[in-house]
């Protein structure tokens, strides 16, 4: 059977490319229609309204830079874009058992399997760990097998933990996490200024052309109508991408996440991850991103799902009448036992253990007399008496000689005290 790789194997919703040397999110279909509004008026823009400007600026040709200038930083806020949907936003492996460490039984709780109750495995939903001086509780995640870092959530789309989430944006196709909220920031503050820059070269545009005609706005506008339509298309994209730059912006300089903001904002809970307003900045734009966790392009390493370890009560065990070899065995372990006792103990004391092993019926201790000639009876029925205890089991076994000898001579010995106590009871009458 050929070797997986790990993207092939993967247990989350993402959709890998090349290779899995890009992964996206399970909507990353909606990254098309984001790209086709960002191209689309890019390209009406250059078409439509760039290109009648060439010659607007007579020294050094600067009319061409206006064109130069959408192009390239179109194809900047694209860049950005792909940094943002195709790479790891910070997804934290899967474990492939839970972590045994945190094994905890609950005796009061338990879960009948096979007829065994056995104690319910619990695992503590929660535990704290310190963060700048301060306690932070962090959850466990039940379908990773994990205990979330520290700022970390599992995404419900992309069925992944994701280290400093963000949120999931349906526009990227992907999770907004550790490793490229900066891209993600970078994408819609460039959408912005680009918004802006169509915007204002547009409006220039119908300028130029109320200069021409020496006509009115609406001459001007009906000479050039997709410099209208781009003005109404990049006003209303300037509401969505510009107010996000500006939430983004608090966001930033608070050390918060979208999905902090939106759940504990409520709580009046301390942050204890703002450094700082120019911290804050410095740690999101300065520092070195993170390498990711997983070799995608690596082959997996086959490994058997270990179930959680059960203790079970051996007073509630029932017997299951299991393997008959293993019934042999426990035989002869008891055999075992018979001669070291046999060993240890003398003829008095074997009569009573194998009494109280082989016979079923209660011991006749109530006078001398009857204990005598109990003995007298007990004696020829040990090796039946054996044999009928292990009825029920697969196989019987075989009492050692050792323990025949034991028991013939305790025959003897008790046949001669029997005669001895007729003799006295025969001469008292």
């Amino acid at each position: 059977m050929a070797t997986k790789r790990v993207y092939e194997a993967w247990k989350g919703s993402n959709k890998f490319l090349f290779g899995g040397r890009l992964i996206f999110g399970p909507d990353a279909r909606s990254l098309l229609v984001t790209l086709l509004l960002i191209i689309v008026p890019v390209i009406v823009f250059c078409v439509f309204v760039a290109r009648h400007l060439r010659h607007e600026f007579s020294s050094y040709n600067a009319g061409y830079a206006i064109l130069v200038v959408a192009v390239l930083f179109n194809i900047y806020v694209l860049i950005l874009l792909c940094l943002t949907s195709s790479r790891d936003p910070g997804v934290i492996p899967r474990n492939l058992h839970p972590p045994e460490e945190e094994f905890r039984y609950d005796s009061s709780v338990s879960v009948d399997i096979g007829g065994r109750q056995t104690p319910s495995l619990q695992f503590p939903r929660t535990k704290e760990v310190m963060v700048n001086g301060h306690p932070v509780r962090v959850k466990y995640c039940d379908t990773c097998m994990l205990y979330r870092p520290p700022r970390c959530s599992h995404c419900s789309i992309c069925n992944n933990c994701v280290e400093r989430f963000d949120h999931h944006c349906p526009w990227v196709g992907q999770c907004i996490g550790l490793r490229n909220y900066r891209y993600f920031f970078l994408f819609v503050s460039s959408a912005t200024i680009l918004c802006i820059y169509v915007f204002s070269i547009s409006a220039f545009y119908i300028k130029v052309l109320m200069n021409h005609y020496h006509g009115t706005v609406w001459t001007a506008m009906k000479e050039s109508p997709a410099s209208v339509i781009l003005m109404a298309y990049c006003f209303i994209s300037l509401w969505f991408v510009g107010g996000l730059t500006g939430f983004h912006l608090y966001l930033i300089g608070t050390n918060q996440t979208t999905y902090e903001n939106f759940r504990y904002r409520a709580d009046n809970r301390l942050n204890v991850y703002n450094r700082g307003c120019l911290n804050n900045f410095l740690e999101v734009f300065c520092t070195k991103v993170k390498p990711s966790r997983n070799n995608f392009r690596a082959f997996v390493q086959e490994d058997v799902p270990r179930p959680p370890p059960q203790i079970i009560s051996r007073e509630s065990e029932p017997d299951l009448g299991g393997d008959p070899r293993s019934k042999v065995e426990d035989d002869l372990d008891i055999g075992e036992d018979l001669l070291k006792i046999s060993q240890r103990r003398n003829i008095e004391e074997i009569d009573e253990d194998i009494r109280s092993r082989g016979s079923n019926g209660p011991a006749h201790n109530t006078s001398e007399v009857d204990s005598v000639l109990g003995s007298d009876r007990r004696a020829p029925t040990i090796r039946s008496e054996a044999r009928h205890s292990s009825e029920g089991r697969s196989e019987s076994w075989e009492i050692s000689s050792e323990v025949l000898a034991n028991s013939n001579l305790t025959e003897t010995r008790g046949y001669v005290a029997s005669k001895e106590v007729r003799q006295k009871l025969g001469g008292s009458f």
